[in-house]
């Protein structure tokens, strides 16, 4: 069923800017001499790190204290000349000239500051928020920075482009500001709000997953179909069971996809509230060799029946004609462990060795066909239903690193950051445009450079007119529809939140079009 989806689809909203500051915020040191504490060297040898690796598990963004790196290696002279491989443009996706470039031209830093401050005037909302940068060093190592803050979203974008970091995380707005810490006495700082994050990685199905190898790093369109999945029966449970309405999900630039749950409600909830919406949502439990991971009461609860509804088309197309789950004999007998009757399970068994290379498809409409024969006389048709439904649930349904979600001082990448192993661009996705939404279409940031470069080249009168209106840099780019569905759901949240007071000196203020 349809659910509707903030902001409204006309919605294309240019946002006023901050009011200027005062002129003795300036912004921090470059690495902050209060932070001694919270910048964490690599003590091990970048020679014997691997970029790859390194960012191999990012997805998950949980806290990261260390992270290393390697500079490019080089070729001894006897070496013939190597065409560079998939490893060399990883690499130059970290490149600092072009992430210094993407933050200074293309990062949507206004937006993100109204998101994050909840209005025009400056707040406490932002500036008791919490970042952490993950920064490259002098000497090619790698430091995770936290408890950075800043009073604006002119001085967030003004270290940004001076530390130039790899990547950066939002944690949650504390009672003070996280600068200030180390000088409290115990208890004074405490996180006191945050949006509930939610966190889904493609790699949680590795176990039923084939398109894919299982040590690949990347996805295909195919393994793509989970994120699909997951994102309708989430979004549809936080918008119907609980009555939220302002939910950005944001794919992470390699094979998973957050969401920031935004409405003003969900902000202030304690981690025991945090943890009863999470559990709501968690499904699928156990590991690969735990035996059966779906098991929920009957009467199914109505956010499940809603679930199988959304994914039972899903299941037939996604799962059993694109991935063919139970191919193979040891998957075959997966499928029978999960199936009730012993005699069932060995008539498909004698059913399936006669007659080898069966698809799943098939397989799955064997266990009717053989049902209703009527020679299983000790076949209960209640308990076959209710087993073909967790099964259809263990296949499809999300499953949601249930941490990111239950504590209040989690930490996740900010919307519009760069994957450093991909080099796409952490965009957000309309849920009204899931289907058309591509993951191997994301931009990537050199692309991005390239299409401003490309765009300057064919207007050159633009950039000697004077008084016209200037494109901005994003509107040259793949990444415009992107930035105007962040602006127009933030526009939305801001009027959610109430009037938006501008202030008097609003009409003055130094614009935050960078």
């Amino acid at each position: 069923m349809p659910h509707p989806v903030s902001p409204e689809a006309s919605e294309d909203v240019e946002l006023p800017d901050a009011p200027p500051i005062s002129k003795q915020e300036a912004a921090p040191d470059e690495w902050g001499s209060d932070l001694e504490d919270d910048i964490d060297p690599i003590q091990t040898d970048p020679k014997e790190s691997n970029l790859d690796n390194m960012f191999d598990d990012m997805d998950d963004d949980e806290d990261l204290d260390l992270l290393t790196s390697q500079p490019e290696g080089t070729m001894p002279a006897s070496s013939p000349p190597v065409p560079p491989g998939p490893e060399a443009f990883k690499v130059q996706y970290t490149d600092p000239e072009l992430t210094k470039a993407y933050y200074q031209r293309l990062f949507p830093f206004q937006t993100l500051y109204q998101w994050l401050n909840h209005g025009i005037t400056p707040s406490n909302d932002f500036a008791h928020r919490e970042f952490a940068f993950t920064i490259r060093t002098p000497e090619g190592k790698e430091v995770y920075i936290r408890y950075l803050s800043y009073l604006t979203g002119d001085l967030l974008r003004k270290d940004v482009v001076a530390q130039n970091p790899l990547r950066f995380e939002i944690g949650p707005v504390y009672s003070t500001n996280p600068r200030e810490k180390k000088g409290l006495r115990p208890g004074a700082f405490r996180p006191l709000a945050k949006e509930i994050c939610f966190d889904l990685d493609i790699t949680d199905y590795i176990d039923i997953r084939r398109c894919c190898g299982k040590t690949d790093k990347n996805i295909c369109r195919k393994c793509w179909r989970w994120a699909v999945m997951a994102l309708k029966v989430i979004d549809a449970a936080l918008r119907d069971d609980f009555g939220f309405k302002h939910i950005l999900w944001v794919y992470s630039g390699r094979r998973g996809i957050h969401a920031w749950v935004c409405d003003k409600q969900v902000r202030n909830l304690d981690d025991s509230r945090r943890r009863a919406i999470t559990g709501y949502l968690e499904l699928v439990k156990g590991g690969t060799q735990s035996g059966k991971r779906v098991n929920v009461k009957r009467p199914l609860h109505l956010h499940l029946a809603r679930s199988l509804e959304i994914l039972k088309e899903h299941f037939l197309g996604d799962i059993l004609t694109d991935q063919d789950p139970w191919q193979d004999e040891d998957k075959t007998e997966r499928l029978l462990d999960l199936l009730p009757d012993k005699s069932l399970k060995e008539a498909l068994r004698k059913k399936w060795n006669s007659a080898p290379g069966r698809s799943s498809r098939t397989k799955w409409n064997d266990i009717d066909s053989v049902a209703k024969t009527g020679a299983i006389k000790s076949l209960d048709s209640k308990s076959l239903l209710e087993a073909k439904q967790d099964i259809v649930l263990e296949y499809t349904y999300a499953r949601i690193d249930a941490e990111v979600g239950k504590k209040l001082n989690h930490l996740l990448k900010s919307p519009f950051v760069i994957h450093p192993g991909t080099g796409r661009v952490c965009v957000p996705i309309d849920p009204r445009k899931l289907d058309d939404f591509d993951p191997l279409a994301a931009p990537i940031i050199t692309d991005l450079l390239e299409e401003i470069d490309r765009w300057d080249k064919d207007h050159p009168a633009e950039e000697q007119g004077e008084g016209a209106k200037r494109t901005k840099d994003y509107e040259k780019t793949s990444l415009k529809p992107y930035v105007d569905y962040f602006k127009s759901f933030v526009a939305a949240l801001l009027k959610a939140e109430g009037p938006v007071k501008l202030g008097k000196d609003n009409g003055g203020a130094d614009s935050m079009e960078f």
